[in-house]
């Protein structure tokens, strides 16, 4: 299982022109050395990314899958998949006024699911979100969460179930240009609390940090802007899946957006 929580909209924002598209659907390439907690091994790993954001009268909805192969037959991310859906609700929008003073800009309610494949994983996301308004960034939030463990747990055949989760993130992009380029920082940063789980082991709680750094390739050779990007992503993961193993990786990334 790949781990995630709020994956930032960056596929809403064409980072090179002046507005907002109301849906963009984008496929990413990941490669990168990637540790197993479980057996303290690194393989180097592919991620492949199904990613899809837009925009409703009322919020917006964003969904990914991920497939994940690190090539080693270990019962860890073996031709695996992993998946988030999440909607927002405006409350601003709702109320049809704008809530928006000083770097406050809105208050959402935010609801979604999680789920994994060989682990069984199944996890409701419910919370608020804060939206805040700061110099050069498209977006950047606050979202405050529970996450409801709903897994079948070892009597499915998978995964221990584990008990409730607080869980914290902040999300943001942020265009930038230097002379001609096009590029951006995106992505986001996630505490997620201390359980246990059904064995009655203790989970630890994790930090799991995903900043992407974004290159528009095809606006830099002359062709159309915000459809091929070039990157990598780091990721740094203290305490993986509420182990105690601490994860720093730096990943090719290649996107396409459509």
């Amino acid at each position: 299982m790949r781990a995630s929580s709020i994956r930032v909209l960056v596929a809403v924002w064409c980072a090179a022109g002046a507005g907002e598209a109301l849906a963009q659907t984008e496929m990413q390439y990941q490669y990168g050395n990637l540790t197993n907690p479980f057996n303290e091994m690194s393989h180097g790993t592919a991620v492949l990314t199904l990613q899809h954001a837009s925009f409703w009268k009322f919020g917006d909805n964003f969904f990914f899958v991920d497939v994940i192969d690190d090539g080693v037959d270990d019962g860890f991310n073996d031709t695996d998949f992993y998946g988030e859906w999440y909607s927002n609700l405006s409350l601003g929008k709702l109320a049809g006024r704008d809530l928006a003073t000083g770097v406050f800009s809105d208050l959402g309610l935010i609801g979604g699911v999680a789920a994994g494949g060989d682990p069984n994983f199944l996890q409701w996301i419910t919370g608020v979100r804060v939206s805040w308004r700061l110099p050069g960034f498209v977006f950047l939030n606050t979202d405050m969460m529970a996450g409801v463990d709903r897994s079948g747990g070892l009597d499915s055949g998978g995964a221990p179930k584990a008990g409730n989760r607080l869980i914290v993130d902040v999300n943001g992009l942020l265009p930038f240009n230097i002379g001609t380029q096009a590029l951006s920082i995106s992505g986001h940063i996630e505490y997620v609390g201390s359980t246990s789980d059904e064995l009655g082991n203790d989970l630890s709680s994790w930090i799991l940090a995903q900043p992407q750094l974004r290159w528009d390739v095809g606006r830099a050779f002359g062709g159309s802007a915000n459809g091929l990007f070039a990157g990598v992503e780091y990721q740094y993961w203290r305490n993986k899946l509420g182990t105690e193993i601490d994860e720093n990786a730096v990943q090719l990334l290649v996107v396409w957006q459509f």
